[in-house]
C-alpha cells in the first residue's frame, strides 16, 4: 500500500491518497482520498476528511465514478466522466482541480490512476459547469443526469465560457474643412467715391468765374 502526498493541487489544499495495487483495485481503480479542506465534486461538497474513489462496476463502456465515505458503506455521489488523456503516465495518483470563484471550495476536475495514460474528467451539472467555465475560460463537461441508470445513457455536453465583453468602437468625430486664415493687407481700403470731389471743383470754378466777371464789369 502506497501513501502519496501530491503537490499538483491548488495552494493550501493538501491531498493524500492511498492507491493499493491489488488485482481487484486494478479493475475498479480503488483509491483512498484524504483532503484537509472541503472540495466540490459533481453533485456534492465533500468536507475535509477521507473518502474512497473507484469506478462503478458497469457492463457499459461509459466512465462512471463513485465516491464513498471512508467505510465504503455509503455512496456519496455517482459521477459521469469522460477520458482525459495525458502524454506521460506516472507512478503516482494525480487529482487536478478547476479554478473556482473566491470563497468557493475547489472543484475536482480529473483523476489519474498510477500507470494510466488516461484519467477520468468529471462532468458537472450544467449550472455548475457554466459557473466553472466562466472562471476557467474554457469548456467544461456537463450532464443533467445523476442516477447510475440515467448516467449510462445520458449525453455529455460541453459548456462554453461566455464570450468576452467587446469594447465598443470609438465614436467617429465629424471632420470639417479648415477655414483659411486671412492675411493682413498693407493698403488702406478706399472708403469714399471720387464723384463728390468732382462736383465741388465744378462749383468752385463757377464761383471764380462769377467773381472775375464782376470785377471786369466794374
Amino acid at each position: 500500500m502506497k501513501r502519496l502526498l501530491l503537490a499538483l493541487v491548488p495552494i493550501g489544499l493538501i491531498v493524500t491518497v492511498l492507491a493499493p495495487r491489488t488485482r481487484g483495485d486494478e479493475w475498479n481503480k480503488r483509491t483512498t482520498l484524504t483532503v484537509n479542506e472541503a472540495i466540490q465534486v459533481p453533485g456534492a461538497v465533500l468536507p475535509a476528511g477521507t473518502y474512497v474513489v473507484k469506478l462503478l462496476d458497469s457492463p457499459s463502456d461509459r466512465h462512471i465514478v463513485q465516491i464513498f465515505n471512508a467505510e465504503e458503506n455509503e455512496v456519496i455521489t455517482t459521477i459521469l466522466a469522460i477520458p482525459n488523456y495525458r502524454l506521460k503516465p506516472t507512478g503516482d495518483t494525480v487529482f487536478t482541480f478547476w479554478e473556482t470563484p473566491p470563497g468557493n471550495p475547489r472543484a475536482l476536475r480529473a483523476w489519474f490512476y498510477p500507470g494510466d495514460n488516461f484519467g477520468q474528467e468529471f462532468a458537472y451539472p450544467k449550472v455548475k459547469a457554466a459557473e466553472i467555465a466562466a472562471i476557467a475560460k474554457t469548456e467544461v463537461p456537463a450532464v443533467d443526469a445523476v442516477k447510475p441508470a440515467e448516467l449510462a445513457i445520458a449525453p455529455i455536453e460541453k459548456v462554453e465560457p461566455p464570450p468576452a465583453a467587446t469594447v465598443p468602437a470609438p465614436l467617429e468625430i465629424a471632420q470639417f474643412p479648415t477655414v483659411p486664415k486671412l492675411e493682413p493687407t498693407t493698403e488702406l481700403p478706399k472708403t469714399a467715391s471720387p464723384y463728390p470731389l468732382v462736383g465741388l471743383a465744378g462749383v468752385l470754378s463757377l464761383i471764380a468765374f462769377a467773381v472775375i466777371r464782376t470785377v471786369r464789369a466794374s
